[in-house]
């Protein structure tokens, strides 16, 4: 049987996807690729087609909406986009490879492995790869010329959509905190963060490694203003 690649695109820039991701890539008959819109495009496919001529691949983009998937419970039409995707990828591997390039990393908060879990469950028997991407934290810290953790430090990666208790906890007990999905809610870090004294401790990446890229070093200038969805904010104390 064919093997099904779940493959890490990296950030944004296509000259940071990995040798191993595009030759892998070049070796697949067909690539699936998800998109969070139905009239919308694959992230992930624009910045794979930015490095390698796709042509001679049949490309199929598959639409996961985007919902909340919270302590392990998601909702019927995010799990339907799941199966349907599953059974388009088994319908293709009858004809070669399937790669399934995703944003970042596959192992951070990406739709890879729910795509992993469920042809799991419909082929047990079935070969998949994972190949990993840099992620969107690393190119952030890249571009900041700042570590994330050094020596003994703790850092912890959230959604910055948790509730402020819980976030308050895990800002003041960790080193460094790299927030994720921060763009619907950075009056509400602001305030939090201006009560920590952590203020000028924090960086906003906006569309980091990506055309449009902006580093926000003031958090205060970003009130009343529009983030993209890809902004990511690291507290380094």
């Amino acid at each position: 049987m064919n093997t099904f690649y779940i493959i890490g695109t990296g950030p944004g820039d296509p000259e940071l996807i990995t040798v191993k991701a595009l030759r892998t890539m070049e070796k697949c008959a067909t690539l699936v690729a998800p998109k969070a819109k139905v009239n919308g495009d694959s992230t992930a496919l624009g910045i794979v087609k930015g490095l390698m001529n796709l042509e001679s691949k049949r490309v199929l983009e598959v639409c996961f909406p985007m919902h909340k998937v919270l302590n392990g419970k998601s909702t019927q039409e995010v799990e339907a986009a799941w199966q349907e995707a599953a059974r388009l990828i088994l319908h293709h591997l009858k004809d070669g490879d399937v790669a399934f390039p995703t944003l970042g990393d596959p192992a951070v908060y990406s739709t890879g492995f729910y795509v992993y879990a469920t042809l799991k469950e419909m082929a047990p028997e079935m070969e998949i790869k994972i190949i990993p991407g840099i992620t969107a934290m690393s190119c952030c810290s890249a571009t900041g010329n700042q570590p994330l953790c050094l020596g003994g430090e703790v850092l912890s990666v959230v959604p910055a959509t948790f509730d402020d208790m819980r976030l308050r906890q895990i800002i003041t007990s960790c080193d460094s905190v790299v927030l994720m999905k921060v763009h619907n809610v950075v009056p509400r870090l602001i305030t939090l963060l201006d009560e920590l004294n952590l203020i000028d401790k924090a960086v906003c990446y906006e569309q980091c490694g990506m055309v449009g890229e902006k580093v926000h070093p003031d958090l205060r200038q970003l009130v009343g203003r529009n983030l993209h969805y890809f902004s990511t904010i690291i507290i380094r104390k």
